[in-house]
């Protein structure tokens, strides 16, 4: 199946040439759209130029423009917007994420597929992963994308019964129209990415757009394991669409090594609700969870090297991820870092009994230090993640530690592009050491 040329006639700028951006502007040409594209990196608009795109500033295409097309990471509002997504918001011009441009582009090229979409603090990327397996497992035809994986307009058409699985963060999420959920879970919700809504209740509202526009034949899946997600189940109550409330306190999980943990417990709950609103029959959903292989950087273990377990948990950008792995080690040797989010690690204080020894890396090492001092939790400020490995493993084979932990609860850009390049090279340190 091939999608209609259902923007024909239309004209887009696309500011952004990462990832999503990119994807985009090809998907939205090939449907017949007149596409202006636009990057603040002078390679970026090097490369774009050489595959025939017309390179322009939003702001000074002659004409109209029918959207734009932000890539998730360039702000339209806080703290700062980019000067030309200020200047679409200013003279009206509609500012989209592009799974919102998939969705119209899939129901405008005549197919009825259903929509899944998952949100959430924490664990968001998991249960994407397991309900597209679980789709696999019960041969229902699917695509996987959006926040994780492939960018949403590089998805295929699918067939009237196939699945799209979208993870939509909120910056996402603040940026759709029409796009209706079949099937939304909304997973937990706690502190994060505030400078770019405002404050809890400017997030919340952002995460709550997954929701938006459900009708009485939808179903709306809540965490209620925290307490803005209850008083976000109780806002759904009020709603058109049928709301299921899950918890990882009383989803029993059988068999599935990539999902320990309580945390764990709740992402295959949310999955498993999820795929009984698409239809998909029980034995299926069962395999599905019982057979997921896992994500990278989530509690995997990487190498095992004379009896010492190293965990990459690299995707715990804030402390609430880090506490859902540190609850399933009794004892380890904790490595942490980075540029710290909204109320650092304080929250992590139950948890400290367990950590053996913390070895701390990256910009925000000195307020992580300080908070385990007053703590009295035994750390050493290293600074770098190899400083850290070669560390840990000195203190966990001295200690009889049986698990290094890296769990950063923070932002990776002090020192990677990314918490998946962080990951990478806390595998490859750890595999070095074998």
């Amino acid at each position: 199946m091939n999608f209609a040329p259902v923007f024909a006639g239309q004209r887009f700028a696309v500011l952004g040439l990462g990832r999503a951006g990119l994807p985009a502007a090809w998907a939205l040409r090939e449907m017949g759209a007149d596409i202006f594209v636009w990057d603040d990196s002078a390679s970026a608009r090097e490369a774009a130029g050489a595959e025939g795109f017309t390179i322009t500033c939003p702001s000074e295409v002659a004409g109209r423009l029918d959207g734009l097309v932000l890539s998730p990471g360039i702000p339209h509002k806080l703290p700062k917007p980019h000067e030309q997504a200020a200047w679409a918001v200013a003279h009206g011009v509609p500012v989209f994420t592009d799974a919102e441009l998939l969705y119209r582009a899939v129901r405008g090229s005549g197919s009825r597929a259903k929509f899944a979409g998952i949100t959430g603090t924490n664990g968001k990327s998991t249960t994407t992963a397991l309900l597209a397996h679980i789709c696999a497992v019960a041969g229902v035809p699917h695509a996987a994308g959006a926040n994780l994986g492939p960018a949403a307009l590089s998805l295929p058409l699918l067939p009237d019964h196939g699945v799209y699985v979208l993870e939509m963060s909120s910056y996402m999420l603040e940026r759709i129209v029409t796009l209706r959920f079949d099937a939304a879970a909304m997973l937990n919700l706690s502190p994060d990415h505030l400078d770019r809504h405002g404050d809890m209740a400017g997030y919340a509202a952002a995460k709550r757009e997954i929701f938006a526009r459900q009708t009485a034949g939808d179903v709306a899946v809540v965490g209620i394991d925290d307490a803005p997600s209850r008083q976000m189940a109780a806002w759904l109550r009020g709603r058109p669409a049928r709301v299921v409330e899950i918890s990882g306190k009383n989803f029993e999980v059988h068999g599935a090594k990539a999902l320990p943990g309580a945390h764990n417990a709740q992402n295959a709950a949310a999955a498993a609700a999820l795929a009984k609103a698409l239809g998909i029959p029980d034995a299926a959903i069962a395999e599905g969870i019982k057979t997921y292989p896992g994500l990278p950087h989530r509690q995997q273990q990487v190498a095992v090297v004379q009896g010492v377990r190293f965990i990459n948990d690299s995707k715990a950008t804030n402390a609430d991820a880090a506490s859902r792995a540190m609850e399933c080690y009794d004892r380890f040797v904790w490595i942490a870092g980075g540029v710290g989010k909204a109320g650092g690690i304080e929250e992590l204080a139950p948890l400290f009994p367990r950590v053996a020894k913390a070895f701390l890396i990256g910009r925000d090492a000195e307020i992580f230090a300080a908070t385990l001092a007053r703590h009295g939790v035994a750390h050493e400020i290293v600074r770098t993640l190899d400083a850290a490995v070669t560390a840990s493993f000195a203190l966990a084979r001295t200690e009889g530690v049986q698990d290094i932990l890296f769990s950063p609860a923070a932002a990776s850009f002090d020192q990677f592009q990314n918490f998946e390049q962080r990951g990478a090279h806390f595998a490859e340190l750890a595999r070095e050491l074998a």
